[in-house]
């Protein structure tokens, strides 16, 4: 019987799963890989280290005009499904409370493990071929063919019977992340929402950057829309010349961005001493004063906080409410070099969340970032990668 012909576009996390389980169902498959080599994007994951998925799964964890979509997927190929995958192909798992990286300490591995385990099911993966159209062949070329699809990079062209886009998105500065799956997506028909950097830094309106710039410090950062409050995040946050930034921020970032995006006023409050109250703050400042009497305000706050931060505190008209609620308007965020993911993408109105089956054009499956589905910080991005890939080189195959 004569095997599936099935091309894969996109040699990221997403593809490679999709070309593998494809593969291993039975179909002939070919990676289409615009970079020089596949998985690069792979390798700069949690700083070369790769968190590859989280044994925790939060209620929020994922975003999206429907976050919902993504339960299908994940059943199928579930958090345990996927650390079984792993080592099975050779990845020891180092678990670090939940977050779970190679035992190797570098991406590069997993990549590696992928790729023979592609290579082992006769995946092919053509490199530098940057795939520009996909044409649904005519009754009379179908017939001659027998594929339904053609799909045509720079210098050639590819026939297959079913297509799995995974090209990613416009994150990262990688090279080949410059959002080209979009336009193949729209060019067959889906509605792409308006795509926006995630988990990146925030850009504030304000004067103090310069002064505070280069401190890190423990808090917590609260987001308001249009003066309402939507969501708060605790951590370690990185202050700099232009606003904020820290994993707190990241988390909050694709909900204040798009806010922006739609004319929303998006603000911040910050609160530097998060682990006590509005009367014990007061309470301690007191405490300070009256045990050294002699120092001035910047002088009781040290040991307290960062000189730099501590100049900006008491710049303030009121010195509580800006330690306990610094407020800060946000303008934007970071370039889509700058970003971890990005929100927004293929309407999965568009997409059946149990196959990834384009549900406009049959035979076409969309996987990973290319959706508007994004992820939080800590191996969940990842995890959907290997999750809608599965679910669509299994499905694809059949």
């Amino acid at each position: 019987m004569k095997k599936k012909q099935i091309v894969v576009i996109g040699a990221g996390a997403s593809g490679l799963m999709a070309a593998i389980m494809a593969a291993g169902n039975g179909a002939a498959v070919t990676i289409l890989e615009q970079n020089e080599r596949p998985g690069k994007k792979i390798c700069a994951t949690g700083n070369g280290k790769c968190n590859y998925t989280n044994l925790v799964m939060p209620e929020d964890a994922y975003r999206g005009t429907h976050p919902e979509f993504v339960n299908d997927a994940l059943s199928q190929f579930s958090v345990e499904d996927t650390v079984e995958f792993f080592k099975k192909i050779g990845i020891y798992p180092l678990n670090k409370n939940g977050y779970l990286y190679p035992r190797s300490g570098q991406a590069q591995s997993v990549v590696e493990v992928l790729c023979m385990e592609a290579a082992s099911l006769g995946v092919k993966i053509k490199t530098n071929e940057q795939a520009v159209s996909i044409e649904k062949n005519k009754s009379g070329r179908q017939d001659k063919t027998g594929k339904k699809f053609t799909v045509l990079t720079k210098g050639w062209h590819y026939e297959a019977d079913a297509v799995i886009l995974a090209n990613g998105s416009r994150a990262s500065s990688i090279s080949g992340s410059d959002g080209s799956g979009y336009e193949l997506a729209e060019k067959l028909g889906h509605k792409i929402v308006p795509v926006y950097p995630a988990l990146t830094a925030l850009k504030c309106k304000g004067t103090a950057f310069k002064t505070w710039a280069g401190v890190r410090t423990e808090g917590r950062i609260s987001l308001f829309l249009d003066g309402n409050f939507y969501k708060s995040e605790r951590g370690e946050l990185q202050l700099t010349e232009y606003g904020i930034s820290g994993i707190p921020v990241f988390q909050l970032s694709t909900y204040a961005i798009r806010a922006v995006k739609n004319g929303r006023r998006a603000e911040l409050r910050v609160n530097f001493l998060p682990e006590l109250s509005e009367k014990e703050t007061e309470e301690l400042l007191h405490y300070r004063k009256k045990n050294c009497p002699y120092k001035k305000e910047k002088e009781l706050l040290t040991g307290l906080f960062p000189e730099k931060l501590i100049k900006v505190l008491t710049a303030q008209k009121h010195l509580v409410p800006a330690i306990r609620e610094f407020t800060l308007e946000v303008t934007d965020g970071l370039a889509f070099s700058q970003a971890q993911v990005c929100s927004g993408g293929v309407d999965t109105g568009q997409v059946d969340p149990h196959t990834m089956e384009s549900r406009l054009c049959p035979g076409v499956y969309l996987t990973g970032e290319l959706l508007d589905i994004d992820g939080t910080c800590g191996g969940y991005n990842l995890q959907w990668a290997w999750s809608s890939g599965a679910a669509a080189g299994m499905h694809a195959a059949l």
